[in-house]
């Protein structure tokens, strides 16, 4: 009989006691994996849908010939995840075969580890594939202080840059994040894009007309994607926000 409840890991970090849990959810009698950041939920693979759509719509708004050479025939998209949580983003894209590398950003090192040791559902995909590299850091530091998201090339431009750490714009985990979400921070992103780059947020909001508007400030076009999903939990429908922002060829 499986347990209804396990704790799998838990570690104090800077920002409070994270802990990875699997449980059996009573509505649908499946498993399923929960992190939480002390009494707060940050994630469950019950909603994975939002999150993988980040990286496909973030994908797909990239221009064709940015895609792939079709005279080639090779992957050649570089993409960044800033937040690894239980590999839901990362996985989409690296389901994308035009994909060439990709680099995830996490600013806590318990959450690789989760993965490393195999604790979430899709770990061993995402750490056996050779275009993965799991970089542990602050997203927002790297980018405000100029370092980039490649150790060994800091002035690396890449195709796609996907956030998903923040539950908003406004609704900012830790108070250093909030820089991001003004003009200058989304302009400070976009030059860390190649030109016809594209940057996708997650969120759980709804979409903000004010920070589209921001988008469509710093960036040449801006779309709001509403994701729509089930939720057992409710018997209904629940829903994210997917911005996408592309930049000029």
């Amino acid at each position: 009989m499986r347990s209804r409840l396990v704790e799998l890991d838990w570690v104090a970090t800077r920002i409070g006691e994270i802990s990875l849990r699997r449980r059996v959810e009573p509505t649908t009698n499946t498993e399923v994996y929960e992190v939480k950041l002390g009494d707060e939920y940050l994630m469950s693979s019950m909603f994975t849908v939002a999150e993988e759509e980040l990286s496909r719509l973030t994908l797909a708004a990239l221009p064709d010939a940015q895609l792939n050479d079709a005279r080639l025939d090779v992957a050649r998209l570089d993409v960044v995840v800033g937040g690894l949580g239980l590999g839901y983003t990362a996985g989409a894209a690296l389901a994308d075969d035009r994909v060439r590398s990709l680099i995830v950003v996490e600013a806590l090192a318990p959450v690789i580890d989760w993965h490393r040791r195999d604790l979430v559902p899709q770990a061993r995909a995402l750490t056996t594939d050779p275009r993965t590299t799991l970089l542990e850091g602050d997203f927002f530091a790297l980018l405000r202080d100029g370092t980039g998201f490649d150790p060994a090339a800091p002035d690396r431009r890449f195709d796609a840059i996907l956030l998903d750490v923040d539950h908003s714009p406004v609704n900012v985990l830790d108070p250093s994040h909030a820089d991001l979400y003004t003009a200058a921070g989304l302009r400070r992103l976009g030059s860390f894009l190649r030109p016809g780059g594209a940057f996708g947020l997650w969120s759980d909001d709804a979409p903000d007309e004010g920070f589209l508007a921001l988008l469509r400030e710093c960036f040449v076009a801006a779309t709001a994607h509403v994701v729509t999903f089930a939720n057992p939990l409710t018997g209904g429908d629940s829903a994210n926000t997917v911005y996408v922002a592309t930049t000029a060829h």
